[in-house]
């Protein structure tokens, strides 16, 4: 490949993670950063996720869709990106419903074999004092709430496994990586990218991305991580508000 093409590629790519989870990762160390040098302990601080917007309701809906909107907009650039001749970018990465039941059925296993080690690290990490209180979801809510969370976790699986896993897997194999540089690499982003809940998050996104990957790697599909994903965050944003009241000292910070 001459040089011209070769630093363009690499380019590409920075460009692609300065619009998504590269410049989220960039926030999170900062934020991490931020934290430790608080005077606050990290047990009595918080993360919280999908805020509202604005006091007016109508307001607070078309902000929260819109978000979610054009945040799906680097998605549809990689798949762009990643069209091949006569092959789409979808097919390329296993972004479709060819495999409809085979995918799903693997997304649900994959939902289960991580949400519950999840939890029980996150308690782990809070009981240590070494993870923030994520409050994923407002406990105020209106007749579009769950709706526009189930829509805010399928656009987190969406960037997040097609861009960590199959846009990255794709191009860094262009490269010349290997696999396993791949996987460890992605997951280590991944981790990053997390870091703003501290660093128990860290530990088990990490973990999270190198079962991803080689599901990945063996599948050759991202369309079970994306079910995965999504699942997972479905129960955290929407089962926010029962956790909280049921086990206030794990899922809130004090006041």
């Amino acid at each position: 490949m001459p040089d011209s093409s070769r630093a363009r590629a690499w380019w590409e790519i920075a460009i692609v993670l300065g619009l998504s989870v590269g410049a989220s990762a960039v926030y999170s160390l900062v934020s991490i950063v931020a934290r430790v040098t608080d005077t606050t302990p990290l047990a009595e601080q918080s993360a919280r996720l999908n805020t509202s917007q604005s006091e007016r309701e109508w307001l607070d809906f078309s902000y929260q869709f819109l978000g979610i909107f054009f945040g799906l907009f680097v998605v549809a650039l990689v798949v762009f990106l990643l069209w091949q001749g006569g092959r789409s970018g979808f097919a390329r990465i296993g972004l479709d419903f060819r495999a409809g039941g085979s995918d799903a059925w693997r997304g649900i296993l994959l939902f289960l074999a991580i949400g519950v080690p999840g939890i029980l690290l996150y308690a782990v990490g809070r009981a240590a004092g070494l993870t923030v209180a994520v409050e994923a979801s407002p406990l105020e809510t209106y007749w579009w709430t769950i709706p526009v969370l189930i829509l805010a976790a399928l656009r987190a699986g969406l960037v997040e496994e097609v861009i960590v896993v199959g846009y990255l897997f794709t191009r860094l194999r262009e490269r010349g990586w290997t696999d396993w540089m791949i996987i460890l690499g992605t997951s280590l982003l991944r981790g990053i990218y997390h870091l703003y809940q501290g660093v128990g998050p860290f530990f088990g996104n990490v973990a999270m991305g190198i079962l991803f990957g080689w599901c990945y790697r063996r599948w050759g599909r991202v369309m079970p991580l994306v079910v995965a994903h999504t699942l997972l965050d479905v129960a955290s944003f929407v089962g926010y508000p029962l956790a909280a009241s049921l086990w206030p000292d794990l899922f809130t910070a004090p006041k």
